[in-house]
């Protein structure tokens, strides 16, 4: 059975119409369309949305009484300690909102949790902590909403509590929201929220409250969008949707981040050799992200945060110079835990359905991210162990078809602790229990799915066939840009194409050059990029190909040329 499976969308519109009002061809309109973009105000909005259209932050809950208190603080000179979190969007939520009280005269420090000694979130040392050394009020940001005993323990030891967060929140029996007694509870998914867009993260519920208090201080609005690189930095790094205010903030961002004033941001883009002037949500998401994120992971999330704070240029470079080897070091400890995970999975459990892989030797920090390789390479739900201290810890990566955390629920005798959603999920469990965790978790597979549940499904935009394709259709499909998690880049596809040249290119032979010719005649080169041998291998003596492709402006030697890239493909069986 083939381990993929091509679709084409099927949404409808009046494609012709939305293309004449806006001026774009009906293939772009259907591409917004596919993008779940409803209506002429939401296509215009998706056009050309501008930071005039982003929500006031007044409508968040809690919002109000939250800058009230602060203000009081900062006008009592209160102590004020920001706490954090160890990834990309808690480093840019505590930047932001140490820059802001920093910058309207707050007595303001912050905290960030270690990843192993304390885990995600605020505990109760951290409270002890803050009381200890004289905090008058503890504000936390992208994170808090779960910390219902902390707020009880910070209230008792006398601080006042402020949780500013976008995780999803806990409810009761009754389908209540379970909330942290805090003098301010700042979340999207309130059910009390009048907020119009929930999915936003950490750090642009931070920048909201950013403005709020800018305007209550008196600083001019233009200092708070200069920090919007920020935001747009957090929300592609949290993988957030790129739909509604987040692709604005994205895409102002994006532009922002090439004239940058921050000495550590600026660093970080001249040691990984990125043009600043051309900055992309893909480099933020694989290449600026994973530096920030290297630092929380294999040493201290404040590294990345004293580089982003630092005002000496040796020092901010000194900094992102570390940052950058931490991410290479990172990047070779991933692919050496994957080859290994890889390696289990085809020796011993290949026929499994749910793939629970333990690692003696893979860093816990990188857990999540082998689970995530694995899951793609084998299109199967994965859980991958490591040590830790006192239990085995675990991180899982799931498939649509595979509710992840329901399914722990159903093995919960045998973890200590566990958490997630449909598509990820954290636990700890004893060592010995692994095989019986392992096969619950299969057994329980094979009772609800089937094998088509394993089968990957490539979503098409539209079957486009060679001729359309010019360079004005290419620069328009600019426009929908930036893409991203809730905004792909287009998929397009062509079927039974003759192959009239193949051969392997690039110095570690992984690029595959072809020349295609459609039924019609209509020839074009295409790209493939990978184990150029392996294509040539597999496409033996075949004649024909169907692809998944994305067009693009090819530019070498001062000559333009159009050319495609060739996303997923599959050869026709010979008869």
């Amino acid at each position: 059975m083939s381990r993929t499976q091509w679709l084409i969308q099927a949404k409808k519109a009046d494609f012709n119409s939305i293309g004449a009002a806006f001026g774009i061809s009906p293939v772009t309109a259907r591409l917004i369309r596919n993008r779940d973009v409803v209506g002429m105000d939401a296509v215009y909005q998706y056009l050309n949305g501008t930071v005039e259209d982003l929500y006031e932050p007044a409508l968040l809950p809690d919002m109000g009484r939250c800058l009230q208190v602060l203000q009081e603080k900062i006008q009592g000179k209160k102590r004020i300690r920001i706490v954090g979190d160890y990834d990309i969007d808690g480093i840019c939520s505590t930047y932001l909102l140490y820059q802001a009280l920093t910058r309207v005269g707050a007595c303001v420090d912050y905290e960030i949790p270690d990843r192993i000694k304390d885990g995600y979130g605020i505990n109760q040392s951290i409270i002890q902590a803050a009381a200890e050394d004289g905090i008058d009020t503890i504000l936390t940001c992208d994170n808090g909403i779960a910390a219902v005993e902390q707020a009880g323990m910070a209230a008792e030891l006398g601080m006042t509590m402020l949780i500013t967060d976008h995780h999803d929140i806990r409810q009761s029996e009754e389908g209540k929201d379970i909330l942290p007694l805090a003098a301010a509870v700042v979340n999207p998914k309130r059910q009390d929220s009048r907020y119009p867009y929930p999915e936003i993260c950490g750090a642009m519920v931070a920048y909201k409250l950013v403005l709020g208090l800018y305007r209550i201080f008196g600083v001019p609005e233009e200092e708070w969008l200069d920090m919007m690189e920020f935001a747009a930095i957090a929300t592609v790094g949290d993988v957030m949707k790129l739909q509604d205010e987040n692709r604005i903030v994205v895409k102002e961002g994006l532009k922002r981040i090439g004239r940058t004033r921050n000495l550590g941001l600026r660093s970080l883009i001249e040691k990984n050799n990125l043009d600043p002037e051309k900055i992309t949500a893909y480099q933020i998401g694989f290449v600026i992200g994973p530096c920030l994120n290297a630092s929380g992971r294999l040493e201290t999330a404040k590294l990345a945060l004293t580089m982003l704070l630092s005002q000496d240029e040796k020092e901010a470079g000194a900094l992102a110079d570390h940052l950058k080897e931490l991410n290479d070091l990172r990047k070779d400890m991933t692919a050496k835990g994957v080859e290994e995970a890889a390696l289990q999975v085809e020796s011993q459990w290949s026929e499994d359905w749910v793939l629970v892989i333990y690692l003696p030797h893979c860093h816990e920090s990188l857990a999540g991210i082998v689970a995530g390789r694995i899951r793609e390479r084998y299109h199967k739900p994965a859980i991958v162990l490591t040590p830790g201290e006192e239990a085995v810890k675990g991180s899982g990566r799931s498939i649509e078809t595979y509710h992840m955390f329901q399914a722990l629920t159903e093995a919960d005798d045998l973890l200590l602790k566990y958490g997630g959603h449909p598509m990820a999920a954290g636990l700890s469990l004893k060592e010995e229990n692994i095989p019986a965790f392992r096969r619950r978790l299969n057994e329980k597979a094979r009772e609800k799915l089937t094998e088509k549940d394993f089968i990957e499904k490539i979503w098409i935009d539209v079957a486009l066939p060679f001729e359309y394709i010019s360079e004005p259709f290419i620069q328009e499909l600019k426009r929908l840009e930036p893409f991203g998690q809730g905004n792909e880049k287009p998929q397009f596809a062509q079927r039974r194409l003759k192959i009239r040249r193949a051969r392997v290119a690039g110095k570690n032979r992984n690029v595959v050059m072809l020349s295609l010719a459609a039924e019609n005649g209509v020839t074009m080169e295409a790209r493939w990029f990978g184990d150029g041998d392996s294509f040539m291998e597999e496409m033996g003596r075949n004649q024909y190909m169907d692809v998944v492709y994305y067009p693009e402006i090819n530019e070498y030697n001062g000559n333009r040329s159009i050319q495609i890239v060739i996303r997923q493909y599959r050869f026709p069986e010979i008869p």
